[in-house]
């Protein structure tokens, strides 16, 4: 049963707490470790945290490695291959997406030696190489911490990939109309803030690309998503997600220039505390969260149900 495998002695459980911190805080420490001089001094000093932007990579390579490579086997988790692999494969390449058409119109990247100098392949340009692997690392770690939370840590809220809500469907793709209604209710408000209260010309892209990436799988899915998906393990990958979102923007992205964000393509609410974080650099991982949680529930009520995937998903 599910509720087996999250249990385990005080002791163990304690350690385990350890070692999610530990998972956290060594490569959060490692980069900054890069940081050679305070966010005040770093606009008169070439190079203030030579390869920042890569190191800092691992705050999304070291949680894939410790939760695939330890806490998973270690505590009996079956994680489905096909599952996984079909779920970053459709994802992924909204991140290739955002890097290869968008990056040079929403993003800049200042300071070229926090990177390794890898020019990627862009639309209008290049971008760092590190841009790919952000986003695919990032995908990889969302899945696998929200897989290890459902499977695991909050399996008592689980439901059993052979139970009837996971196998029994008509079909997936079911439309939900809420979700097509607030893509149009946020773009719009979008839209008239800019015009209404930024006084320089722009259209918020940024925002709008964040929108449909999230809310378009949602008016797709989510009605045959809503009751597999466990919110619980989804709420605290969320909360892990953002915390180590906002670290990384706000205290070392954006003072230290590993990137940037066009105005011309923001809404221009911006976060004065957080270096003028704008609005969009904290829903972005909001968008990515809500999308693979509805997508690889989804995926694992194709797979449970024995269909193909016509069948699977038209009826």
């Amino acid at each position: 049963m599910a509720i087996s495998r999250a249990s385990g002695s005080p002791r163990s459980s304690f350690l385990l707490v350890l070692a999610i911190l530990a998972m956290l805080a060594v490569p959060a420490a490692l980069t900054l470790h890069t940081v050679r001089v305070s966010p005040q001094a770093a606009a008169s000093v070439a190079s203030p945290s030579p390869y920042g932007y890569t190191v800092s990579l691992l705050l999304f390579i070291v949680p894939i490695l410790v939760i695939g490579l330890w806490f998973v086997p270690r505590e009996g988790v079956r994680i489905s291959k096909r599952s996984f692999v079909r779920t970053i494969a459709i994802l992924f390449p909204m991140g290739v997406i955002l890097d290869f058409f968008f990056a040079r119109s929403f993003l800049k990247f200042p300071d070229p030696g926090a990177t390794l100098g890898i020019a990627a392949p862009a639309l209008g340009g290049s971008v760092p190489v590190e841009e790919y692997l952000f986003y695919f690392t990032g995908f990889v770690t969302v899945l696998l911490l929200y897989i290890w939370l459902d499977e695991y840590w909050l399996a008592a809220y689980s439901i059993p990939v052979d139970a009837r809500e996971r196998t029994t469907f008509k079909r997936l793709l079911q439309f939900h109309p809420q979700s097509l209604f607030w893509a149009i209710i946020l773009i719009a408000a979008a839209i008239f803030f800019r015009g209404r209260f930024v006084q320089t010309p722009g259209f918020p892209g940024y925002f709008t690309f964040l929108v449909v990436a999230a809310l378009g799988p949602s008016a797709a899915l989510l009605p045959s998503a809503l009751p597999v998906i466990n919110w619980r393990a989804f709420s605290l990958t969320l909360f892990i997600i953002l915390l180590t979102s906002l670290l990384w923007e706000a205290t070392l992205g954006i003072p230290y220039g590993w990137w940037g964000y066009q105005d011309s393509q923001m809404t221009g609410i911006r976060i004065t505390a957080w270096s003028g974080l704008p609005i969009e650099a904290v829903f972005v991982w909001v968008a990515v969260t809500y999308a693979t949680a509805i997508v690889y529930e989804i995926v694992r009520r194709w797979q449970s149900s024995g269909k193909p995937a016509h069948r699977a998903f038209l009826g």
